[in-house]
């Protein structure tokens, strides 16, 4: 019998399986052949302790000692350029990232390429940093290993029944017994819960596009801050000498292996060019991938309130690199009956009972 096995091989899986597996035995099983394959492994990969609301925010901040212990993380900074017709989005981004106010011109010392005429206001901070997102992945999987902890890739679930003495979890060449699971399954947790006969919560996964193009004018992009639209309808971030441009989309779709659609991304790339001097000439390549959010677009971690041995590690949304270490350790310190580091208000609007209505007594 199996203590917690693990459904669910990004980020919030891996991360998970380090932190529980020093509390029981720990299986992991990944559908794909690899870890990391869909969402986790097609991440823009930015800390940004600002991006978020609430509880996130509050798991961002937890998260930066690991990250910075980790050496996961690189200095990029964050420009925020604007128009005359974007100005209430950017006054609006501007207050949540906690961005300063620079001239024009001192953006353009930034990124040369930004176009005269069109933009007429900027912010910018340092306080947002590129994450090595494979070292990020490895460091929680090596540390799961030598814990212990047992992962399997190719292991796509198939079956969940309800025993005695816990569940029994079916995949094609194998069956499972386990006292517990923990659902981090990504697009597809709504998926696992109904397996479970655990009522879903409802996430929504949604499409999010890249492109990396050749760098602009033959520009050394190494040393340019991450670039967002105001309203966040696009941004362009450096990459391996490259620049990736995304549209920022958010389509919803059915749990699939996501690709592109060439009209969103033709869309998007537009919109960043009205805002440089340089058009895009050529793709080197695109992909996409699903971002999954709950209803409240906040993490969802914890026991389900039905079932106490049915965990949920879900909803990471845009956040699941960067929250990743204290999400994972909130998890564990559920489990183990450890009082978070979380503040209590937090750890409340991260749990599944948020989704559950209360039960109302009629008096016969």
């Amino acid at each position: 019998m199996i203590d917690f096995l693990i459904i669910g091989g990004g980020i919030a899986g891996v991360s998970a399986a380090a932190r529980i597996a020093p509390l029981g035995s720990v299986t992991l099983l990944e559908a794909e052949d690899a870890l990391s394959y869909h969402a986790s492994g097609r991440s823009s990969a930015t800390f940004e302790p600002n991006y978020g609301a609430g509880p996130t925010l509050a798991l961002n901040s937890a998260s930066c000692g690991y990250h910075l212990q980790a050496e996961v993380l690189g200095a990029r900074g964050l420009l925020m350029i604007g128009t005359a017709e974007t100005a209430d989005d950017f006054t609006v981004d501007q207050e949540q990232f906690g961005l300063n106010p620079i001239t024009v011109a001192e953006a353009r010392d930034m990124i040369p390429i930004l176009k005269d005429g069109v933009i007429d206001r900027a912010a910018y901070h340092t306080d947002a940093f590129d994450i090595d997102t494979d070292k990020l992945l490895q460091s929680f999987a090596r540390t799961a290993r030598e814990n212990g902890a047992q992962i399997t890739t190719n292991a796509k679930v198939t079956a969940i029944t309800r025993i005695k003495t816990g569940w029994e979890v079916e995949t094609k060449t194998t069956s499972y017994f386990v006292k517990n699971i923990v659902n981090a399954a990504g697009a597809w947790v709504d998926v696992i819960a109904e397996m479970a006969g655990i009522i879903p919560i409802g996430v929504t996964p949604l499409r999010r596009s890249m492109a990396r193009i050749p760098a602009p004018g033959d520009h050394d992009v190494s040393k340019w801050p991450m670039l967002f639209g105001a309203g966040e309808t696009w941004y362009a971030k450096p990459d391996a000498g490259a620049l990736i441009v995304s549209p920022a989309e958010e389509d919803p779709l059915e749990p699939c292996d996501a690709h592109t659609d060439d009209i969103t991304l033709a869309e998007g790339l537009a919109r960043y060019e009205t805002h440089v001097s340089e058009p895009v000439a050529r793709l080197l390549t695109s992909w996409a991938g699903l971002r999954t959010f709950a209803p409240d677009r906040t993490l969802v971690l914890g026991p389900d309130p039905a079932d106490a041995n049915f965990f949920w590690c879900a909803g990471q949304g845009g956040y699941g690199m960067q929250t990743s270490p204290a999400a994972s350790q909130l998890l564990a310190d559920l489990i183990a009956g450890t009082e978070p580091d979380i503040p209590a208000k937090e750890v409340a609007a991260l749990s599944p009972a948020r989704f559950r209505k209360p039960l109302v007594l009629v008096k016969s």
